[in-house]
This record gives C-alpha cells, sequence and structure tokens, in this order.
C-alpha cells in the first residue's frame, strides 16, 4: 500500500477474508529462485528469498493449472520502502516461505516493467479495499482471476490486524473447503471490473466545450489549493506536475482576470515552496517523490526519473513566463542530478534512486533517509570555519543551520516519524528568505549566497563518503522520453545547447536500444549490464501506449529545439504504429495495452492523471502536433474522438484529468504553427527562433507554444514533402522571415523578431 506515507501507517486488508505472518531472519543468502535469471532489479532483489518465485510467464500459469493451486501475485518496485519492509518480514522468512511454496504458485512483477500486469489488478484492490498502492499483494484462481488482495501485509497478528501467514493459511483453506464459491466470486468480480472500468464514446458524444470544463478545473483546483503552502492537499503532498502545467494554460487564456492571476500565483508558489521544502534535496539535487507532511518538509526520499523530467519541464516553463532567475536554478539542479546520478554511459537514464541506505559502512540495517540526514553534531564538525565580516563568533555552521532550519535534537517531528528512523536528525529546508538569513549575520545578500554554496560544496564531499541507495538501472521508454522532453523543453527556454545534446544522445539511445526497426515497434525496458554493456531481456517487453506517447512528445520536443528532421520523422512513424496498435475503433481512445497478451484479462484505458499524465491525456495534443506537421487531417478527428470518449469525466471531474482538459483548450484554440523562412545557421534565423522559445503560449503543441518549421537550407525537404504550402513561403528583402499560421493558412510575413514576438504572445 501507500504505507510509506509516514502520516500514519495503514494496512490494506483483504475483502471478505480475514487477514496476516513470521518475520525473516536476515543473513546471507542460502536460496535461490527462478528470478535469479532475470533483468529487472527488482526481481534480482527477490532471486535469493526462500520463496520459489516465478516470473509473470506461461511457466507459472501452467503449473497453477497443472497442480491446480491458487497463484499470491506480488507487484512492487526496486525503489520502494514497504516492498523492502514486506521482503525482509516475509519474503526472507523461511517459515513462511515454505507456506507460500506448498499452497500457492508465487509469482513477482516489476511494475515499472509491467504497468500492464499492475493496472489490472490494482483495478481490481482499489475497487474492492477503496486504497491501493506498493507492495501490491493478490490472490488469482489458476485462470488469473483475482479473488482477494491488499497491499503491504505486517507479518504477525496484531491487535487491530491480520499476519501475512495467517490470510495465507486461510485462504490455502478457503481454496480446499470452498474452491466452487471462490470461482464464482472470481468470475463475477472480473465481470464487475470489465463494465466499471470500460471508457468509450456514449451515442453521439462530441468533444467538450473547453470553456466550461477549463473553469470547473480551476474552481475544483482552486478549493484544493494548500494556500500558506502550495500545493493541492494537506498530506502526503505530492509534486503533480499535471496540475501546475494546466494553471499555466489557464493563466495564459485569462491573463487579464482575477481567475488568471489566481492560477499563475498558485502555481509559482507551489513551485518555490517545493523548491524550498525538504522534498528538494538541497545537497544532492533533485526531487524526492513526495513530502509526507504538509509543509514540503519530510519526504518520502526516493527519486524517480518521472518526476525529474516533468519538473525539469515544468520549472523552464515557470521561467519562461515570470523571467525569474530563482526557476532557471532551480532546472540547473534537477538536471545535474540527473546528469551525475541517473545517466548511463550509453545515453539513456535510469528509473529511480532508492530511498533506503545504510547509515554507516558498519550498520547491518538500512534506514529511509540515512543518505540525505544530517545531525546538527555532524554539521558543526564539517563547518567549523569563522565567517569573516559576520557578527562576532559566527562559523559557517551558524549560518548554513540557521538557514537550513537545523536544530540540535533534530527537525522532523516525531508524529512523522512513528518508528525513530529521523530521530536526533534534519531534513534540509529553506525557513527564511536569504535576506533575512544574512541580516541576523550581518553578511551582505551576494555573500550568504557564496557562504552557502561552499558549505553544499563540502556537505556533499561528506555526504559522498556514506554507503549509497540503490540505483534501478533499469531503462524505460515512456520514462527516458519524459526526461529527453525535460532537457529539450531546458534547453529551449535556457538557451542551453549543451541540454539540446544530451536530449539528442537518449533519443538516439532509444533508438538503438529500445527501437526494433524490423517491426517498427518500440520496446519497454533494457538494463544496465556487466562491464557497463546494454542488455535486454531473453523475450523483450513489447512497448505500451505510454511509451509510445511519451516517447513522440519528446521528439516533437526535441526536433522543435534541435531542428534534426529526423526526429520529426520517426516521430511521424510512431504515431503511425501508436494508431495501428492501440486505436479503440468502436469506443475511440487509446487502449494501455495491445490486444495479443492473453494473459491480461482486461484491456484498459488510464482514466487519470497522477504522478505522470495519463496516455490518452498527452496523445491528444501529438496527434495535433502530428496533424501540424504531416497535414493529415484525421489525426485532428483522432483527437477530438479521444475527448469525446473521456467526455462525461472532463465535464464532472476534470480535476482527475487536468492535462487532459489542457489538451481540450489546445484542441479548440487551434495550434499556432511558426514558420521561419531563412538559413538556420544564421543570426536572423537564431534570433527568431529565440523569440519563439521565449514566449509562453497557451494554444501550443509543446513547452514553446508553436509547431516550428524552418523552411529553408537542405534539411528542409522532409517538410514540403508533408506541407506542399511551405512551397509558397519566402523569405522578404533577404532576410529571415517569420509567417504565423493556423490550419495551414498564414499571417503577413514579419522580418523582426520583436513583431514576431507580438504575434506570438497570448
Amino acid at each position: 500500500m501507500l504505507a510509506s506515507l509516514r502520516c500514519g501507517r495503514r494496512y490494506t486488508f483483504l475483502t471478505g477474508i480475514a487477514a496476516i505472518s513470521t518475520v525473516g531472519t536476515p543473513g546471507p543468502p542460502r536460496h535461490t529462485n527462478r528470478l535469479i535469471n532475470e533483468k529487472s532489479p527488482y526481481l534480482l532483489q527477490h532471486a535469493h528469498n526462500p520463496v520459489d518465485w516465478y516470473p509473470w510467464g506461461q511457466e507459472a500459469f501452467d503449473k497453477a493449472k497443472t497442480e491446480n493451486k491458487l497463484i499470491f501475485l506480488s507487484v512492487g518496485y526496486s525503489t520502494c520502502h514497504w516492498c523492502h519492509v514486506m521482503e525482509e518480514e516475509s519474503f526472507k522468512s523461511k517459515e513462511i516461505g515454505d507456506i507460500m511454496n506448498e499452497h500457492f504458485v508465487c509469482i513477482k512483477v516489476d511494475r515499472e516493467e509491467r504497468p500492464d500486469v499492475d493496472k489490472v489488478y490494482m483495478t481490481f484492490v482499489q475497487a474492492t479495499s477503496g486504497g491501493g498502492g506498493w507492495p501490491m499483494s493478490v490472490w488469482l484462481t489458476p485462470d488469473l482471476k483475482p479473488f482477494a488482495g491488499g497491499t503491504y501485509f505486517p507479518p504477525e497478528d496484531g491487535v487491530n490486524h491480520v499476519g501475512f501467514r495467517t490470510v495465507l493459511l486461510r485462504i490455502a483453506e478457503q481454496w480446499k473447503e470452498n474452491k466452487d464459491a471462490l470461482l464464482g466470486s472470481s468470475q463475477r468480480i472480473l465481470e464487475a471490473l470489465r463494465h466499471t472500468s470500460e471508457i468509450r464514446v456514449q451515442g453521439q458524444a462530441s468533444p467538450p466545450p473547453a470553456k466550461e470544463v477549463m473553469d470547473t478545473c480551476f474552481q475544483q483546483l482552486s478549493r484544493s489549493y494548500d494556500e500558506e503552502y502550495g500545493g493541492f492537499s494537506k498530506c502526503p503532498k505530492f509534486p503533480s506536475p499535471v496540475n501546475l502545467n494546466f494553471l499555466f494554460t489557464y493563466w495564459a487564456l485569462h491573463q487579464t482576470t482575477p481567475e488568471g492571476a489566481r492560477a499563475l500565483q498558485m502555481a509559482l508558489h507551489t513551485l518555490k515552496m517545493m523548491a524550498h521544502g525538504g522534498i528538494h534535496d538541497h545537497i544532492g539535487q533533485g526531487f524526492h517523490r513526495y513530502s509526507i507532511d504538509q509543509h514540503w518538509h519530510v519526504p518520502h526520499f526516493e527519486k524517480m526519473l518521472y518526476d525529474q523530467g516533468q519538473l525539469a519541464a515544468i520549472y523552464s516553463k515557470a521561467f519562461q513566463i515570470s523571467g525569474d532567475e530563482f526557476f532557471a536554478d532551480v532546472v540547473r539542479d534537477i538536471l545535474l542530478y540527473v546528469s551525475r546520478d541517473l545517466s548511463d554511459q550509453a545515453g539513456g537514464f535510469y528509473s529511480a534512486q532508492d530511498a533506503d541506505s545504510y547509515p554507516t559502512t558498519t550498520s547491518r540495517e538500512k534506514r529511509e533517509g540515512a543518505f540525505c540526514v544530517w545531525a546538527a553534531k555532524e554539521l558543526r564538525a564539517l563547518l567549523p570555519d569563522p565567517v569573516e565580516g559576520a557578527t562576532e563568533g559566527t562559523t559557517l555552521a551558524d549560518v548554513f543551520m540557521h538557514h537550513y532550519g537545523v536544530k540540535e535534537a533534530g527537525n522532523v517531528d516525531p508524529a512523522r516519524d512513528p518508528y525513530q528512523e529521523l530521530k536526533g536528525k534534519n531534513v534540509l529546508i529553506v525557513r527564511c528568505p536569504p535576506e533575512l538569513t544574512a541580516a541576523k549575520f550581518g553578511l551582505e545578500p551576494g555573500r550568504l549566497s557564496t557562504l552557502l554554496q561552499e558549505c553544499q560544496q563540502r556537505l556533499s564531499s561528506a555526504r559522498a563518503q556514506r554507503p549509497q541507495p540503490h540505483l534501478d538501472t533499469k531503462m524505460l521508454a515512456a520514462w527516458n522520453g519524459l526526461m529527453i522532453s525535460g532537457f529539450a523543453q531546458a534547453g529551449a527556454a535556457l538557451s542551453e545547447q549543451g541540454y539540446v545534446s544530451r536530449a539528442a544522445q537518449a533519443a538516439a539511445f532509444l533508438r538503438t536500444h529500445l527501437f526494433d526497426p524490423d517491426s517498427g515497434k518500440l520496446l519497454r525496458s533494457c538494463y544496465q549490464g556487466m562491464h557497463n554493456s546494454v542488455e535486454q531481456g531473453a523475450v523483450p517487453i513489447q512497448g505500451f501506449l505510454e511509451d509510445y506517447v511519451f516517447v513522440i512528445q519528446a521528439l516533437f520536443d526535441l526536433y522543435e529545439v534541435s531542428l534534426e528532421q529526423g526526429w520529426l520523422e520517426w516521430a511521424l512513424h510512431l504515431q503511425h504504429m501508436q494508431d495501428k496498435l492501440f486505436w479503440d475503433p468502436k469506443g475511440f481512445a487509446y487502449f494501455s495495452t495491445e490486444a495479443s497478451d492473453p494473459s491480461l484479462l482486461l484491456r484498459l484505458k488510464d482514466d487519470q492523471d497522477g504522478a505522470e499524465p495519463a496516455p490518452n491525456s498527452v496523445a491528444v495534443t501529438n496527434l495535433l502536433r502530428a496533424a501540424c506537421y504531416s497535414g493529415h487531417m484525421d489525426w485532428v478527428e483522432k483527437a477530438g474522438k479521444i475527448l469525446a470518449a473521456f467526455s462525461e469525466r472532463l465535464q464532472k471531474i476534470p480535476i482527475i484529468l487536468p492535462e487532459m482538459v489542457r489538451a481540450t483548450a489546445v484542441f479548440h484554440h487551434t495550434l499556432k504553427q511558426v514558420v521561419i523562412c531563412g538559413d538556420p545557421q544564421g543570426e536572423d534565423t537564431k534570433e527568431m527562433l529565440h523569440c519563439v522559445r521565449s514566449v509562453f503560449s497557451p494554444n501550443k503543441s509543446s513547452f514553446s507554444g508553436q509547431v516550428l518549421m524552418v523552411a529553408d537550407g537542405d534539411n528542409a525537404g522532409f517538410l514540403y514533402r508533408q506541407l506542399p504550402f511551405l512551397a509558397s513561403l519566402e523569405r522578404k528583402d533577404g532576410k529571415a522571415t517569420a509567417y504565423v499560421c493556423s490550419n495551414f493558412t498564414c499571417s503577413l510575413p514579419v522580418t523582426s523578431a520583436q513583431e514576431l514576438r507580438g504575434m506570438l504572445s497570448p
């Protein structure tokens, strides 16, 4: 479950069956199971459990049917704190392992590797228990139908819960005594899930009106907004880039209204409070997954690639809109972390960094946050230097500890740390503006900045000596796509060519390692191998809808900032393939999976924007961009059909689909096409390009606000073939000339960046 939310540890119990085991004894591996042959870091973590784990596949399914055994399905991921806890407590226990092996065929799934399997059974757990999260624990009939499930289970019976061992034995007894009842129940559950999870167009539904949907979504977000600390809940508090992306678009369409001003204030204040908070790693850079409190202070310490990619993009937009260097510095901070800690030598990006690590080299138990937190005594020892020009007796430690809210006894509320993992420790959080810190110690603000940087560098060196958290070196097409967009959009906003080059390197990695040129399909995952090689599984996992939409989005973003038309051609190819593999011609919109896997009981369509946007939300804008580049207007029709399929949700509860709401506005307002006729290397052309990339526009195809085409030079051939109207556009007076077009009808030409800026501004 999301038990890792320290807001109060809860357990999710079985529906209809009383629920729970014995603590495993840590020690050297004495067992090896089939997972040793897998590539997933999460599966390999369980390869020495006494449980006879199988990976998801036909061998396990056949065994269950042949032996008439139930299946126990455990789903998690390698940086999941409570997945580690359940392994230590239950899956490493020989006694519990014997029970599991005797009565069940046990299957372990990496949810990041197989989001399709995760989604089917998480839909069941959420529907029957009212909650969900990881580790997910589900019991299936031999034909894979779920009948009982939950998330984290403690090992032993307690006052208010039943232990995992008890659950296993009771379910085994139920199967022995009431098999027909369980089979009947599982069939009814599956039919109910199939009915309730269906998303399809209703009658003659059309795309909902943008204004009403946008206004309702804004009102719903505004009501949930935390006025003091930003964000949209009390506890836990997630970054939610999809909400902030929506608010920027809402502001751009309502700039002259109080609602527009509030939307911008909500987004910028949230981003500033996050950057000041403990959810932001002030020493090691990057952002942790979420905060367990209202103040963005104490995080769940794992770091996910998908967060870094989306946050780099949203902070880039904040800089683009506000011009505030604070936001640009946060972008640089995120991309430094990713470049240093999540980058493979071959060009891809790793998935995540763990929350747990050993506090010292001699520790026997890992603790959450151990790599990131500080004792006051430790900081005083590392920062003893007197500060020249400051109030007499002031040391570096005094300045640093005041600015980052450090307390001698630790600054973590015990109520947020029920297992005392952070007792006496400090999670760094900026508690006051730099001006006030400087004034307290009699320093100039510029001097304070220099001192804090010196402290950060010294602490970074000290932290590097600590045992490192586990790194999940699995590389996923979808998450790499989000990170490529982050680098590309940052490159555009900050005019930093190095970021564009890094995005291109990662896109080339995808084409080499996660694309099958024979089939024209994307693959889901690849892995860091021996000697820094890149490996693929024995049976490569085919790409899912999310892989296609995030990679296509990334390729459009990369093309618009690099003007390398190979990325555009590949994006359009992948869009055609996505249509072929996932489109629902009867109910409209895209399924999350192909139709070819018989082990999946349901073909689902994600209906919420969460930590990542729902694939159909991003697909709408991708289709509109693809139509602008290709002239294939059937893609515009497809975009409208997706919105029609989700029309009821968009009109009733748009807050669950803020990215699709934003796409609705793009659909109704028509994308602007910017065509620049000029030498791509010419200074006048570059000035035009900089103008386009520095203006935020709501009816945007991408981050920069417009579909961007340079219709001059040797590299324009592909676009001329796709869009014949370009042939009628030309330079004026020998200067780089821009046209702003809608639906392939263009404005009068302009030859100055200032004029172009005026045409592009919302």
